[in-house]
């Protein structure tokens, strides 16, 4: 019986089918090319490491489909990435705005390469 379990828990397991335009183009090429560029910048709030256009994940699925769905309606990209941003946190935006939650990811950066020069400096000065 313990054998067959896996078997029945992925029987009982629910898929979900992904939604009308997550992997569906846009008739017009120019929207779609809006979509495209605008997914590539939104970040995939289950993956984390991916964007959006780029994930298999269901609510990336559900995400593309959002997009495509409002732009095909007319609604600027700007605006989308807005809702998106109010709706997620400035996480979702591979590119958050500079602020007072977020400017450790700015700074951070440039405090790691001068620990680095200043760690540099200090091993070559006790080598001579």
């Amino acid at each position: 019986m313990r054998r067959w379990l896996p078997f029945a828990l992925l029987l009982t397991a629910q898929v979900d089918a992904p939604a009308p335009l997550a992997d569906a183009q846009l008739s017009d090429p120019r929207q779609e090319a809006q979509a495209k560029a605008l997914m590539e910048t939104l970040r995939c709030v289950v993956c984390q490491g991916q964007s959006i256009a780029d994930s298999d994940a269901t609510m990336a699925g559900d995400m593309r489909a959002l997009v495509r769905s409002r732009i095909r309606a007319g609604e600027p990209p700007a605006a989308i990435r807005q809702w998106l941003i109010s709706r997620y946190g400035d996480y979702i935006s591979y590119d958050p705005p500079l602020g007072a939650v977020t400017w450790p990811l700015w700074l951070a950066p440039l405090a790691l390469l001068a620990v680095g020069a200043w760690l540099a400096r200090g091993s070559f000065r006790r080598r001579r």
